[in-house]
């Protein structure tokens, strides 16, 4: 099952888009994440991917009000990450109704308290592997790690993570295509499903993730391309149901 993860990333209460990851080139493109969700549910949309990108800067919960919300309101699956750093922000979103947490910087910073929720709470654990040329990236995308994407995957994978999200950085906010290639090699090198993120621009990008379902390309998140108008949720999500 290849799946569509309309991107709802949230500042200041409001939905935007960063260009790379830097938060000096933001576009506002919604005032309510909530309403945003909405739009994107009554297209069909299953899942909501939902980053809190106060809360990755400094560390905590920031805009969790709002994932809530959309967790306990609207009938769809919601994925967040952010600003999650302990056991109690990982309990507290799962409790709420919230279906998968993604931990991401901390794989890095924090990687036994990683391992041990991998432990606790299974595949409602998502890795997010943010990597610049080829290398993990951490912290808001501000640090380059010298560890390999596809070594970190391979550790996590042996600790019990089943689904991955891969964001080429250099691709993200760019409209200029995803770096399937590297998707495609950390969902081998891992044998889990991998969702790609970053530089979707056209229902073409998505047919040639598709392609590679076989191989453990679960998904895609897709953000810029559906607030610039590329395409729409019930588009794309029929563009990938052949």
């Amino acid at each position: 099952m290849f799946t569509i993860y309309p991107a709802i990333d949230m500042r200041d209460g409001k939905c935007v888009r960063l260009v790379q990851g830097d938060y000096n080139k933001e576009t506002v493109y919604g005032h309510s994440p909530v309403e945003m969700a909405r739009s994107f549910v009554s297209q069909g949309a299953t899942w909501i991917h939902m980053v809190d990108l106060d809360g990755a800067k400094e560390g905590r919960r920031v805009n969790d009000a709002f994932v809530v919300e959309v967790a306990q309101t609207l009938a769809v699956n919601v994925q967040i990450g952010g600003g999650i750093r302990t056991e109690e922000d990982v309990a507290y979103y799962l409790e709420q109704g919230v279906s998968r947490v993604i931990l991401g910087s901390a794989a890095i910073s924090n990687p036994s308290f990683v391992k041990a929720m991998l432990r606790a709470y299974g595949e409602r654990i998502v890795i997010g592997i943010d990597a610049k040329n080829g290398f993990v990236a951490t912290e808001g995308w501000t640090h380059t790690s010298t560890i390999e994407a596809v070594e970190l995957g391979r550790q996590l994978a042996d600790a019990g993570a089943e689904t991955f999200i891969f964001t080429d950085i250099a691709t993200d906010g760019m409209l200029s295509g995803p770096n399937i290639e590297a998707v495609v090699r950390l969902a081998q090198a891992t044998n889990k499903r991998v969702i790609a993120s970053g530089g979707i621009r056209s229902l073409d990008d998505l047919h040639a993730l598709k392609q590679f379902e076989n191989e453990g390309v679960a998904g895609a998140i897709v953000g810029k391309a559906l607030y610039t108008g590329q395409f729409t949720v019930a588009e794309a999500l029929k563009a990938v149901e052949q």
